[in-house]
């Protein structure tokens, strides 16, 4: 049985008296395609952001690689964001910045590994991301956008992290590019046998790419599992939200 490398238990948001979740619970498997579904408003970003330290919830508890969130140091802090990265909606970029200079800031930040040192780690991972060489020395505003979205992911990858997290990855790409970009995640998620979780409501990455998903619905978990075991879910926002016939 895989190890369960994020569990969420009884988390409760509020905005003021708005309440985002009621006491949802989810746990990620080590290894897996995870996915965060449900609609628009539905708190899939907001439970994301919760999860990488970037918005506090009210009660609950959520653990993540055997830390557990407000009762880490500073070292188990640093220590999770040396271990997981994140692929936010539109890439955030710096675009002051080419792409190799975007790509490399993690390791000139976190490490004290040789300026070629660096370049060469930071080539290797645009070429996993399938970035054409010459798009190296570009600018994000010379990017398309399916290039500026591998740009960010070599980015996400360039510390060799043992979790991925992912903000509507395929948001804004057409439908070929969205492919694409399904296929290599699902492709990189083996090589480097990462932990995978996607914020999505494509239905092409539900299908091809999740192993495993949740769906918010009316501030709960609505549903855990599987793409089989959720179309035997007789409910009718499932039905309705993955277009089932």
């Amino acid at each position: 049985m895989s190890e369960i490398v994020i569990k969420v238990k009884d988390v409760t948001t509020k905005f003021g008296k708005h309440v985002v979740h009621d006491k949802i619970s989810i746990d990620v498997k080590e290894g897996e395609i995870y996915g965060i579904l449900g609609g628009s408003g539905s708190g899939k970003t907001t439970l994301l952001r919760e999860i990488i330290l970037l918005q506090k919830f009210q009660s609950g508890s959520i653990e993540i690689l055997g830390k557990k969130i407000g009762q880490m140091s500073y070292s188990d802090t640093i220590w999770l964001k040396k271990n997981w990265s994140v692929l936010f909606q539109f890439g955030a970029l710096y675009s002051s910045l080419n792409v190799l200079e975007n790509v490399s800031i993690p390791l000139i930040e976190y490490t004290n590994l040789p300026k070629e040192v660096i370049t060469e780690i930071a080539l290797s991972k645009l070429k996993m991301a399938g970035l054409k060489k010459e798009a190296t020395y570009l600018f994000p505003s010379e990017l398309s956008g399916g290039m500026k979205k591998r740009a960010a992911l070599a980015r996400a990858l360039v510390m060799d992290p043992k979790i991925l997290f992912l903000d509507e990855p395929t948001s804004g790409l057409d439908p070929v590019g969205a492919e694409n970009f399904d296929i290599l995640i699902k492709e990189i998620a083996t090589l480097l046998k990462l932990t995978v979780v996607i914020v999505t409501h494509d239905l092409h990455t539900i299908e091809h790419v999740l192993d495993r998903f949740c769906i918010i619905y009316d501030k709960k978990i609505l549903f855990q599992g599987t793409l089989d075991e959720a179309k035997k879910f007789k409910h009718y926002a499932i039905r309705e939200f993955l277009k089932f016939k």
